[in-house]
């Protein structure tokens, strides 16, 4: 039974940290006091220590504990004692390449398939999904694979953009990135917009906020749904 909470970002502009999402987050934990928080995507070059910091201080709001994975002996034993996790977001590389340098993506994903709460924000979403193919982020690091944990049958974009009418720039915008992954992949791809989240429940996939979301399928034009089903 696998109970996910997939947000496209950890932080709304003008807001705190989970502000926005504090209330569904309170609910999705109801059943848990503590929760182990994955710190490895780091963003900015942020220490372990000092990203914990930051989900403890958003989760104490709610009376929940954080522990960062990094401080047990090992990953696989904190994920062991684990109730639930948050993973949050950051470069989904090098989240990616210290999930299986620690021997901890297949131990992860038994664990939350076989019934732990897991919470992902951005990075932290993306490794739910199929593959990190769909990342906006550099590779800064190289992983030994970028097969993720397929908790859901597709891949996520996070922060995805719609493109701008009025923009001046000639690069490529997220549609045309996507639709390129679709010439070599078959896998569909939900682009999560701003304040968008998912919440899946065994093979029941709800979106959450106020955006549909933007659906990219091989061979399809994209479109926009308020459903996620494939």
């Amino acid at each position: 039974m696998k109970n996910l909470l997939l947000a496209s970002t950890s932080t709304l502009f003008g807001e705190n940290y989970l502000e926005y999402l504090l209330d569904d987050v309170a609910l999705f934990f109801k059943d848990v006091d503590t929760i182990t928080f994955i710190p490895f995507a780091r963003p900015g070059g942020i220490s372990y220590d000092n990203y914990t910091a930051i989900a403890a201080k958003a989760f104490a709001k709610i009376d929940k504990k954080i522990v960062g994975l990094h401080t047990y002996p090992t990953a696989q034993e904190g994920i062991n004692q684990s109730q639930a996790f948050f993973c949050g977001g950051g470069n989904t590389f090098l989240l990616v390449q210290q999930l299986y340098t620690q021997n901890a993506m297949q131990h992860l994903q038994e664990h939350i398939t076989n019934g732990k709460p897991y919470m992902g924000t951005s990075a932290g979403s993306n490794i739910a999904g199929v593959s990190m193919h769909t990342t906006n982020d550099m590779p800064i690091v190289y992983p030994p694979s970028f097969a993720t944990m397929q908790l859901v049958p597709f891949n996520i974009n996070a922060h995805y953009l719609d493109p701008d009418p009025n923009s001046k720039h000639n690069g490529e915008t997220r549609e045309t990135r996507l639709k390129e992954f679709h010439v070599f992949n078959t896998t569909p791809v939900v682009g999560l917009r701003e304040g968008s989240f998912l919440l899946v429940n065994n093979n029941t996939i709800s979106l959450k906020g106020k955006h549909t979301a933007r659906i990219f399928e091989p061979q399809k034009a994209p479109y926009e749904s308020k459903t996620i089903q494939f």
